[in-house]
């Protein structure tokens, strides 16, 4: 089955449900690419051996990898690491996640300024662009296992928003400006 991405309802309802707007309406890979989401479907059972995942990690020069077991039991400060991954924010490099288990959800901003979730699950590889507004959090699953990859030595520093300054954001903001022919929402 496909990556699912979905328009998020205003709820403030627990953060790990699906968030459907009513009616439900799912979008499309290419809204996601068209605002620099890059997504696979690989084989979770086979990451050490996939030809396919190492022919993405070479193309893209994703040379340092680590795996993050999140989860209660494996996790200390669960609740704080939680509270801090769903803190809107953007990273100076592109975010690599590789779903190999379980399940969670990336929220991120559309051009619009509106929150579309993400749901990972078993075999989901996404790419987050540089300077995307973006959050994590789990599903009711409480569990996801990830392949974190990254370009060089690994810099996990988020930037909280607001952060409309900040020059990768600055370049984000530029690309949508030039794909869509109109500035994206600032607020």
């Amino acid at each position: 089955m496909a990556l699912e991405a979905w328009l998020m309802d205003d709820s403030n309802e627990d953060q790990r449900l699906p968030h459907h707007p009513n009616p439900k309406e799912l979008l499309t890979m290419d809204y996601l690419a068209e605002l620099g989401v890059l997504y696979w479907k690989l084989n979770p059972e086979n990451y050490e051996n996939d030809s396919e995942l190492r022919k993405i990690r070479d193309e893209r020069g994703y040379d340092y990898m680590d795996m993050l077991d999140l989860c209660p039991e494996k996790v200390s400060n669960y609740e704080e690491k939680l509270k801090n991954f769903f803190t809107e924010h953007i990273h100076k490099d592109e975010e690599i996640r590789y779903c190999l288990a379980g399940s969670g959800y990336f929220d991120v901003r559309d051009k619009d300024d509106r929150w579309i979730r993400i749901w990972m699950k078993p075999g989901d590889l996404i790419v987050l662009p540089a300077g995307i507004y973006h959050r994590f959090t789990l599903d009711t699953s409480n569990y996801i296992k990830l392949m974190r990859l990254f370009v060089g030595e690994p810099v996990w520093t988020p930037y909280n928003r607001p952060q409309e300054e900040h020059p990768v954001r600055k370049e984000y903001a530029k690309s949508l400006t030039h794909k869509f022919g109109e500035s994206i929402q600032a607020h």
